[in-house]
């Protein structure tokens, strides 16, 4: 079974509110969307969400990416889905290979490869999730079987009134674990971590993100006054440029410290664990290549010994949220999980099925095939701003 044609879209998803941080602010969601054709007709959906500012890449850049190399003669004609995973286990796009981050064409790249695992996947009928336990990556701890899953909560940086209510629903919903975003301008976070943390109060596991916010001169003045509210972890708190000052600061912090920006690729944990600059990494599939670099960035912090969050993108639709999903079923040792809150944060969704998590964050494992949701074509021609058809016949 061949692979007949790509259909690259640029799709602009609507959000419910503003999703803001220190980095960026945005009301919709860019996603790449790839669509695989195989030749007896079989189709797959993939995505991936390109970020400027996180890999580099733009939608631009990923089409002209997808559309300048020849997937059809990569792939061949596998005869199974584990034939499928080890071809894709040696799929690396020229701009990953060339970049010394290993990031360039991350986005790309795991678009291409979720929607190849999902169209072979339904033609063998064979979930994703079992492409998690055929990847071979030394130390990666897998579950015995898919169990289901539980989920983190988020609070966005908002007016103190929203902020309030935004963590009585977490206590309410009965979430384990809540991330807050700080360090945007103008919001004293102490005074929000004090309130906050009298709603949420201290059972709730409570973790901060600082996305690049400050610089490593101010950093131990600027954590030392949140320590009293019993953060688990600060992530990302220094702008990429700057993350080697972490060797040396992680030990005046007082909390631990995960990478977001700063791990976007296989050299990027190579480094953090060399240079001592990270206790925790932040794996999330689009800026990690997809499927296949992720597990070897998670299997190399397990053997390590370094946490691990398997994160989400902003605004992703359904498509990475079930991804997601499926790794997270399908591992374990996995302190932090964020995804799956489309309908939370999605005006309209790319997928049928909702497979937003339930109460308290937990959400079972999907079957399959391949992904296991179904796309809605009418809503992926709705969103789409743009497309590119490649054809390998």
């Amino acid at each position: 079974m061949t692979l007949k044609a790509l259909d690259l879209f640029h799709v602009a998803v609507p959000l419910k509110k503003p999703i803001k941080h220190a980095s960026h602010e945005r009301t919709t969601s860019d996603s790449l969307v790839v669509r695989a054709t195989l030749d007896d007709g079989q189709v797959g959906y993939g995505e991936g969400v390109p970020r400027p500012y996180v890999t580099g890449e733009t939608i631009e850049s990923t089409f002209a990416s997808l559309s300048g190399f020849d997937f059809a003669r990569h792939l061949g004609r596998p005869t199974s889905f584990e034939d499928v995973v080890r071809r894709l286990e040696a799929l690396v796009l020229p701009e990953t290979e060339a970049d010394p981050r290993g990031m360039a064409g991350n986005a790309a790249r795991c678009a291409l490869e979720l929607a190849l695992l999902d169209a072979y996947g339904r033609h063998f009928r064979e979930s994703l999730g079992q492409a998690v336990r055929m990847v071979e990556v030394p130390g990666l701890q897998r579950t015995d079987a898919p169990s289901r899953v539980r989920y983190s909560g988020a609070i966005m940086a908002d007016s103190t009134a929203k902020e309030r209510i935004s963590a009585w629903k977490m206590r309410l919903y009965g979430f384990a674990q809540v991330k807050l975003k700080v360090g945007v301008q103008g919001q004293d976070d102490p005074a929000r971590l004090a309130r906050l943390r009298r709603i949420l109060g201290h059972r709730i596991d409570l973790r901060l993100d600082a996305n690049e916010a400050w610089h490593s001169l101010e950093l131990v003045d600027r954590v030392r006054p949140l320590l009293p509210f019993g953060p688990s972890v600060l992530e990302q708190p220094v702008p990429h440029a700057e993350s080697d000052s972490l060797a040396d600061l992680r030990p005046k912090l007082g909390m631990p410290i995960m990478l977001d920006e700063s791990l976007c690729g296989y050299p990027d944990a190579t480094r953090a664990i060399e240079r001592g600059t990270a206790d925790v990494l932040n794996v999330r599939l689009s800026k990690c290549g997809g499927v296949v670099p992720s597990l070897r960035i998670i299997g190399l912090a397990q053997r390590q010994g370094l946490g691990l969050q398997l994160g989400c993108h902003p605004g992703e639709t359904g498509i990475l949220s079930a991804a997601g999903r499926h790794l997270a079923a399908n591992l374990r040792g996995l302190r932090y999980v964020e995804g799956s809150y489309d309908r939370h944060v999605l005006a309209a969704n790319l997928i049928v099925e909702d497979i937003t998590f339930r109460y308290g964050g937990w959400a079972p494992p999907l079957a399959g095939p391949g992904l296991g949701v179904t796309v809605n074509p009418e809503a992926l021609e709705r969103m789409a701003v743009d497309r590119k058809e490649i054809s390998y016949e």
